[in-house]
């Protein structure tokens, strides 16, 4: 009978163990807890249990907090021949299984136990017994850290709430976790490190400009501006013969010609019945190839005679650099009446190409000059003889208008570039077999493709990139240049191998043919371009300039680029 008692009650003290590890939040290997009544949990029986005994535990006094202690009963309840398991739980009931819990020390906390463990009889080894008490002891210190930390949790809610009171919100402290607060702490620091980041770039930025302001000097000179137009100048080409010019093509119907040097309107053509959209020059001779929105393409002859240089103003108060003042569009050059009113006009082409059913955009003249090509907005490009004006091709292919034309310079190719986010190679060089290759890289309308020294070509589009071509390879450019703005018709430096990129947003960029950023052009108040940059020409062997540039603010601008100076700088 003895023996069967402490059996019963090393069982019942076992399962007792068993039970507060559940209530700490775990579960030994005989603790499967199932759903019971309100406030109180059924096990199923423990392997050891005798049949139809259940043990019900007791979780009601878990629920009071502040009270300093929670009390753990194991009640064994008798369901048939288990009254020696009642009896011996009768009488240690008052010691045995009763654990206090208190705010004394680590060792206070742990001493109870081992005196519990020292006088009861278990199965159990004491270093097992041991090992269980200590690991029932951590979990309990775990759930007191956690306690205290969800009391200053909610102490902080309260808080909060006091101070947003005032602006009419607040923030429920049963639906706010230790996550969310985290996570608003996280975006309010992000917003303070970005404007941090932002403050700090713009100061660098500020100083990096002033070191270039003082490396650059006299890189980017603006030398001379070419005031006469009256309306927006769509294209500007230097005279490859001499005397050397410069030539305009604007929307008020007229091209000029200029002097370089002095700034003065030599010849005015007025020959075209609409907008003057681009001019070029005759390889060897004094003509000039101008396309118009009147769907005729002219070829006229000029004869001028160039003034005596005057000395040059110094204009070299800003150079190369990041600085820029804003201007307004209304602060547009003075345009003297009679500024082209003194110099010859010519008003006669001497031939007149004509096969266009739409606005022709742009004309250039084939190697050696006897044939000349034009770009329309009917979507075809037509091949022309010069001395017949008799038309010999007409390229057809592209899906929408033409935006521009360009021819090799020692070579019979044309490249032509549309809106349809093509460009075009064609291949005149065996008069049996004309080829026609289709360059597809660009998401916007390509503005201008233009040839280089070699076998490369170069093209600007409205997606705001300008890309380099390999012809020998046509799936993929060999560099890619990403801006700020649309581009708008580019042109090379072919010695120097040096884009200069005219810009929507009236700024100029030069770049290596490798992408690499070399300098922008000059931009404030009192210089530089006020509109959209429409076109770019590198004359490199003139003395004076060896860069133009022309815009919708009516005028054309020569500027001074101290190329090796800015090569070295790169």
């Amino acid at each position: 009978m003895i023996d069967t008692e402490r059996e019963a009650e090393t069982r019942a003290e076992g399962e007792a163990g068993s039970r507060q590890g559940a209530r700490c939040g775990t579960r030994s290997r005989d603790s499967r807890i199932t759903p019971w009544d309100e406030g109180r949990h059924r096990t199923a029986e423990p392997p050891w249990a005798a049949p139809g005994t259940a043990f019900d535990v007791d979780y009601t006094s878990l629920l009071q907090e502040g009270a300093g202690h929670h009390l753990l009963e194991v009640m064994p309840t008798e369901s048939g021949t288990c009254s020696a398991a009642r009896q011996a739980k009768q009488k240690r009931k008052s010691h045995s299984l009763s654990i206090r819990r208190t705010n004394s020390s680590e060792q206070e906390r742990t001493a109870l136990p081992r005196e519990m463990l020292e006088g009861q009889d278990s199965k159990l080894p004491s270093s097992v017994r041991s090992t269980l008490l200590e690991l029932f002891g951590q979990i309990e210190r775990e759930f007191e850290n956690l306690y205290i930390e969800n009391l200053e949790l909610r102490r902080e809610i309260e808080t909060l709430n006091e101070r947003l009171a005032a602006e009419g919100q607040a923030i429920d402290g049963a639906e706010l976790s230790k996550g969310q607060l985290k996570t608003k702490a996280s975006h309010s620091t992000s917003q303070l490190s970005q404007k941090l980041k932002t403050t700090y770039k713009a100061s660098t930025s500020k100083i990096v400009s002033s070191f270039k302001t003082t490396t650059s000097r006299a890189v980017c000179q603006l030398v001379k501006e070419y005031i006469g137009h009256r309306d927006g100048i769509w294209d500007v080409s230097v005279a490859r013969t001499q005397p050397v010019v410069l030539g305009t093509a604007s929307a008020d119907h007229t091209a000029l010609l200029w002097s370089i040097e002095t700034g003065r309107c030599l010849v005015k053509y007025s020959g075209h019945v609409g907008s003057v959209n681009s001019i070029k020059f005759h390889p060897s001779e004094q003509l000039a190839l101008t396309a118009s929105g009147d769907q005729t393409a002219h070829i006229w002859s000029y004869a001028v005679q160039l003034p005596t240089p005057q000395p040059i103003a110094d204009t070299t108060q800003q150079i190369c650099g990041e600085d820029e003042v804003e201007c307004s569009d209304k602060d547009e050059p003075d345009v003297d009446a009679d500024v082209s009113s003194d110099c010859p006009t010519i008003r006669v082409p001497l031939t007149s190409l004509k096969s266009h059913q739409g606005v022709v955009i742009a004309a250039d003249w084939l190697v050696g000059g006897k044939q000349a090509v034009t770009a329309s907005w009917d979507r075809t490009a037509n091949l022309f003889d010069v001395e017949t004006a008799e038309l010999v091709h007409s390229l057809t292919g592209h899906d929408q208008e033409l935006t521009h034309c360009c021819t090799h310079p020692t070579q019979r190719l044309v490249v032509t570039s549309s809106r349809d986010t093509t460009f075009r190679l064609w291949d005149f060089r065996d008069p049996s077999i004309h080829s026609v290759n289709v360059f597809q890289g660009h998401t916007d309308t390509v503005t201008s493709a233009v040839f280089t020294v070699g076998d490369n070509v170069v093209s600007g589009s409205d997606d705001r990139t300008v890309k380099v071509w390999d012809l020998r390879n046509m799936r993929s450019p060999i560099a890619t240049i990403r801006t700020d703005s649309a581009i708008n018709r580019i042109n090379v430096c072919v010695g120097q191998k040096i884009i200069a990129l005219p810009h929507d947003n009236r700024q100029v960029r030069l770049f290596d043919m490798s992408g690499v950023r070399l300098a922008r052009l000059p931009r404030s108040s009192r210089q530089g371009h006020r509109r959209m940059v429409c076109c770019s020409a590198w004359s490199e062997d003139h003395p004076m300039c060896n860069l133009f540039t022309c815009g919708f603010d009516r005028q054309a601008i020569g500027w001074s680029i101290n190329i090796p100076a800015l090569l070295q700088e790169k």
